[in-house]
């Protein structure tokens, strides 16, 4: 952990690179283009000194007055990453409302007579991105509660209360846990924990749906390890079996990573009736169904209200919570579920409207895809509009400002609320300051290597050369120039 360092030391650790002030400029809604600092200010002397190739736009603005207080480049459209999601969390608590919960339900489309079900069993999802399996055990607990002790008829999984995504972003390799599918039926973030050990010459691997309190093994998701160079991972769908290989040369002699499932009302299907038949309660294979059956209400688990799902998805940056968020608010708002490309391009109509006028454009409500843009500018006006910083402020996460030595700057000093982003060559953050003298400030950094990450792409790497170096870099500049607003725009 971090040491906290008092304001004294900051104040001598940056002299020598902090020789000039902020220069207050008109407000910030009025600009077209908002006027670039002058390259004698210390900001764009760290900006220049850093030589980060590619892009580098920022904007800092008084919350109180409008008036732009430093900005770089500020026009530019670049990629937002998991920043996107401030977009997406103000656009569901907005519509769906902050006490909005998620509900995963299970009905029988028979009578209950004696504890038996002369009908089907249906697992009916409701969208719920935060679903895990110690709620299916809990949900497995409550159906034996209600005295059923039979099944006469199938058993049923419904996942179409949001549109289907296979995955979030096609441009991502296969085995990437952040880009899971997305469905009405989600559970585990639709991963699934793959674990090896050691074996003698091989090695005995392990696919479970594992939470806090359970790990049921299962086999809707499967796995082989295979001798070759590489790539590490290979996909195939068999129908309803995901089926995983893994490179021997990649293991080291145990270890474990979460894979994306492909079939996760299946998957969800199978742990819940583990659940089920260990209350006595045997179920057939799960069977997936397009429509929602007629029947009764059985029971139902209520997720988390909307406002507490934002805080964790702001926090922890899960895009399939983004996601779901964002076709839910979509459908609410047209009372239909729209394909991924179409609910973004809605969120961002939302935004112009929202503020007055910004042009954003988004290809998912996580951010995950590379081809969204926003400006600094525009980014800051969104922060900056009516009622937007007592929705979103309380929910961001506190980000902690370090010195050269890594040591953390005391709160007294400043204190930071806000969303990161990062893709390999890009790099972000936006969000509030306020100043050791009460000063608010809304601000956004964007940082990007377009042609970089391109060609890190073409290499199928999920760590492509350069990349980790480059993002240091972008992050500690960012560091900088927000240790230069704490102190210079008091």
């Amino acid at each position: 952990m971090v040491n906290k360092i008092s304001r004294r030391a900051l104040l001598g650790g940056m002299a020598s690179s902090l020789a000039t002030g902020l220069v207050a400029e008109a407000p910030l809604t009025s600009l077209r283009p908002i006027a670039r600092t002058s390259k004698a200010d210390a900001v764009a002397q760290m900006v220049a000194r850093t030589a980060l190739p590619g892009q580098v736009a920022f904007v800092a603005a008084d919350m109180a007055t409008g008036e732009v207080v430093e900005s770089i480049e500020a026009d530019i459209p670049l990629p937002p990453a998991s920043v996107a999601k401030t977009f997406t969390a103000l656009y569901a608590l907005e519509t769906l409302g902050p006490d909005h919960q998620f509900e995963t339900g299970v009905m029988a489309t028979g009578p209950v007579a004696n504890g038996i079900l002369h009908g089907d069993l249906v697992l009916a999802g409701g969208g719920d991105p935060n679903l895990v399996t110690d709620q299916l055990a809990e949900l497995a607990q409550a159906l034996k509660d209600t005295g059923l002790r039979e099944v006469r008829g199938d058993f049923l999984v419904w996942d179409n209360a949001l549109t289907n995504l296979e995955e979030i972003d096609a441009g991502q390799d296969d085995h990437l846990g952040y880009n899971p599918t997305v469905t009405g039926l989600n559970l585990n973030f639709n991963r699934v924990h793959f674990e090896w050990k050691k074996d003698g010459e091989d090695f005995a691997t392990t696919m479970d749906a594992r939470s806090q309190n359970f790990r049921p093994e299962v086999t809707s998701a499967r796995i082989r390890v295979v001798d070759r160079s590489g790539p590490v991972f290979t996909y195939r769908d068999a129908g309803s079996v995901d089926q995983w290989t893994v490179a021997r040369r990649a293991l080291n002699n145990e270890g474990s990573r979460w894979l994306p499932v492909r079939h996760p009302a299946l998957y969800c299907g199978e742990v819940f009736a583990t659940f089920a038949r260990s209350h006595g309660i045997v179920l057939k294979p799960a069977k997936e169904v397009a429509d929602l059956p007629q029947g009764h209400l059985l029971v139902t688990y209520q997720g988390i209200p909307l406002t507490e799902l934002m805080r964790g998805m702001l926090r922890f940056s899960t895009n399939l919570t983004a996601e779901a968020a964002g076709l839910a608010t979509t459908k609410m708002r047209t009372r239909q579920n729209r394909g991924l490309r179409t609910s973004a391009l809605g969120m961002a109509r939302w935004a112009d409207a929202r503020a007055n006028g910004i042009a954003p454009f988004f290809v998912d409500h996580s951010g995950l895809g590379d081809q969204s843009r926003v400006t600094a500018a525009d980014m800051v006006r969104f922060l900056q509009a009516d009622g937007v910083s007592p929705a979103l402020r309380p929910i961001m996460k506190s980000i902690p400002l370090v010195d050269d030595n890594r040591q953390r700057i005391a709160d007294d000093i400043v204190t930071i609320h806000a969303k990161t982003g990062t893709l390999n060559f890009v790099s972000s953050l936006a969000g509030y300051m306020r100043t050791s003298k009460g000063r608010d400030l809304a601000f956004a950094y964007f940082a990007a290597d377009i042609p970089a990450r391109e060609r890190g792409k073409l290499l199928g790497s999920e760590n492509p050369p350069g990349a980790r170096s480059w993002n240091r870099a972008a992050r500690a500049l960012q560091n900088d120039i927000l240790r230069h607003w704490a102190l210079r725009a008091g």
